[in-house]
């Protein structure tokens, strides 16, 4: 029995687009405890694979925004596993960019990688699921940027803002078998949070502007993963789960609260 008590992926193959660092390594971690045969798919092999304990992810190379390695990467789960129960559409992301100078090039490339091709990797996951007795569930990374202002990183927040309404018409065709979700994080503490956050005293000032105190961290959202996936949540579909610790603190408090005083 793994350690999610109710949560039993004993026996489930689960696929894990972008999971071998970041949110989808701790995605990856968390169905590996739970018993789950885990593939992760990247372009290139990490130094090191998802684990937890004895238990290690696959991996399978492969470039979600290219068709022919997709076809390839679904073949190889078919004829290797045998079956797909669970599909986690994490891969993406975007470096920031001034949405007034950043080249149109630039603003395909992220809609590509963020929309078009969890698109893509879901049609092929659909028909694997759709030709197995027991359905299975998509899992789309949405992001809190789909659902506000994104400056920065406007084409990215254009993406995810699509990926939910993109989640909401494939659950309705092609239900009942397959159900299709969302999880939108918030700011997630990962290994490259430096880079948008500077040190831990950025870091710290931001948690302090989140509700919970603290920044998610990606087994947050692989937890959250292993409940939408689950049969807890069988009815479950077409819906968007938001972890953002209570969301960020209005900025008229600063000023409000003082003033009350």
């Amino acid at each position: 029995m793994s350690e999610h008590s109710g949560l039993d992926y004993s026996g489930k193959v689960v696929l894990v687009t972008g999971g071998t660092k970041g949110i989808g390594a701790g995605i990856a971690r968390s169905f590996l405890a739970a018993g789950a045969r885990v593939i992760v798919c990247g372009r290139t092999a990490p130094e090191q694979l998802p684990g937890v304990g004895e238990a290690r992810a696959d991996f399978l190379a492969a470039d979600v925004r290219d068709q022919a390695a997709l076809e390839g990467l679904f073949d190889t789960v078919r004829r290797e596993y045998g079956r797909l129960d669970v599909l986690v559409n994490n891969a993406g992301g975007s470096p920031s960019a001034d949405a007034a100078s950043a080249s149109p090039r630039f603003h395909e490339g992220v809609i590509r990688l963020n929309l078009i091709a969890p698109l893509n990797v879901a049609q092929q996951a659909n028909q694997l699921m759709q030709a197995q007795p027991q359905g299975g569930c998509i899992v789309f990374i949405g992001s809190i940027s789909g659902l506000r202002a994104s400056p920065g990183t406007a084409a990215y927040g254009a993406a995810k803002a699509g990926v939910l309404a993109l989640v909401q018409s494939l659950a309705a065709e092609w239900a009942p078998k397959v159900r299709v979700v969302a999880i939108s994080p918030g700011l997630v503490r990962t290994e490259r949070s430096h880079l948008h956050y500077g040190d831990e005293a950025g870091m710290a000032a931001v948690s302090a502007g989140i509700p919970a105190g603290r920044m998610a961290e990606p087994d947050d959202i692989g937890n959250a993963c292993l409940y939408i996936a689950s049969p807890l949540a069988g009815y479950a579909s077409g819906c968007n789960l938001l972890l953002h610790g209570g969301g960020e603190r209005p900025a008229y408090l600063a000023v409000a609260q003082p003033a009350a005083n």
